[in-house]
């Protein structure tokens, strides 16, 4: 088979040929790129502490960014605020509509009865005078930030109509300059860059992973002591099971939307084609059998079909294949290169890396391969992955030679780069919704 550039058949079969590199210990930090035209503008005024509670997380603070970040909202800054209430009847609206302010939260918190902190909060109309939503939650310490994504999910959710994803999660593969001692890292970190852990970390590459339906295992490979292995691994134990380590690749897992299931690469028997294996029985199911590069498969949401990228045509393409098996249909035909398609959740587009003058780039169509349109612009962009609502794609690209991740919303408007201080950030995976 001839040469092919990076992005999408040879990434994922030369991957030998990828260094192994440094961990980076920064967290991710985020880029806000793009204008805020049409942004509704909201002030989220710093909570209030009750009781002599000194948490160290400025719950406002991460409410005021998650919301920005999105692209949909415009956060006012606290200093050109002319009060600052921490609870309704503290509220002078007449002042927030001097500042053009569309809607208004405010909160305060206070130390539990059973240790940690309880969290209440309100959003405010301020040209109807009323409130639409209030709630509160318990957290520990450790804990506010996630609190605050989640407060910052139900104010997402009531002023769209469309569940946040703040208080999910990211997981890639970071990498730094080469060397002797260079380092390579599986990491999982919150979806704004913040607490990064470190999964697994090696002198050999890690790629490709992927997250259970629940969010509480990692599907990776590996390739320790120069042969590629499939992982499973728990985050919260560390516990980790290797689930294929056959002749020759062992790639591209996928897990099943009931999270019983592991489609992957393998070539064991031959050429590389689609394999589904039952995690608890071990037993494994071929689903391809053709002389091309099959791989790179993902599920459909209602688990019943798989698409996988071929070259059986003698391109790089689309396919789609039931489950159970049977004969594999061609998804896409336009364009010459077409790779590593995601499905939305909701089960109505795919997202994949398509090639347009040279470039790779990233392409969102509907399921069926039509009304293919761009999301990026750069020339070296792969490894998409949607958002569990849908509403964006994370993937990676490079920035002066550099690799970082890219977040684009998928109806349009800002966008976001996620990068590290010092090295790489490629392999974007986002998490389903935490439980």
């Amino acid at each position: 088979m001839k040469q092919r550039p990076r992005p999408a058949l040879v990434t994922l079969f030369a991957t030998v040929l990828m260094l192994a590199i440094g961990q980076a210990q920064a967290r991710l930090t985020i880029e806000v790129t793009g204008g805020v035209e049409g942004a509704q503008p909201i002030a989220v005024v710093p909570f209030g502490n009750r009781d002599g509670a000194r948490p160290g997380v400025d719950i406002a603070s991460v409410i005021s960014a998650d919301l920005s970040r999105s692209g949909r909202f415009r956060a006012l800054p606290p200093r050109e605020m002319l009060s600052m209430p921490q609870r309704e009847d503290e509220i002078d609206a007449r002042e927030w509509q001097l500042l053009d302010m569309n809607n208004l939260v405010i909160g305060e918190i206070g130390p539990a009865e059973d240790g940690g902190y309880s969290l209440r909060w309100s959003l405010f109309d301020v040209f109807n005078d009323k409130a639409i939503q209030s709630g509160s939650l318990r957290s520990s310490e450790r804990g506010l930030r996630h609190a605050a994504h989640r407060i910052a999910d139900q104010i997402y959710e009531a002023l769209t109509g469309e569940r946040g994803v703040f208080a999910t999660r990211l997981a890639y593969v970071t990498s730094g300059p080469r060397g002797r001692d260079a380092r390579v890292s599986l990491r999982v970190s919150d979806a704004d860059g913040y607490n990064p852990q470190t999964i697994v970390d090696s002198a050999d590459p890690i790629m490709s992973p992927a997250w259970s339906p629940d969010a509480r295992r990692l599907a990776y490979v590996s390739f320790e002591n120069s042969q590629s292995s499939i992982f499973v691994q728990e985050l919260a134990s560390g516990r980790r099971e290797r689930v294929a380590r056959f002749e020759g690749i062992n790639g591209s897992p996928a897990f099943s939307p009931d999270g019983d299931r592991l489609a992957m690469t393998l070539s064991k028997d031959g050429n590389p084609d689609i394999y589904v294996l039952e995690l608890a029985s071990k037993q494994l199911t071929r689903l391809t059998d053709h002389y091309a590069i099959d791989t790179e498969p993902a599920w459909s949401p209602d688990g019943s079909e798989i698409v996988f990228t071929s070259d059986r045509g003698g391109q790089p393409q689309i396919y789609r294949v039931s489950a159970s098996g049977g004969s594999p249909q061609r998804v896409t035909f336009e364009g010459d290169y077409n790779a590593a398609a995601r499905y939305s959740p909701d089960g109505r587009s795919l997202v994949m890396v398509t090639r347009v003058g040279g470039r790779f780039r990233i392409l969102v169509t509907d399921a069926n391969g039509g009304s293919r349109r761009l999301l990026s612009d750069g020339e070296l962009d792969e490894s998409p992955s949607f958002a569990p609502n849908g509403a964006m794609v994370i993937y990676a690209s490079q920035q002066n030679g550099r690799g970082l991740l890219s977040v684009t919303p998928i109806d349009g408007g800002s966008g976001q780069r996620l990068s590290q201080e010092a090295g790489e950030v490629r392999e974007p995976a986002w998490s389903p919704f935490l439980p």
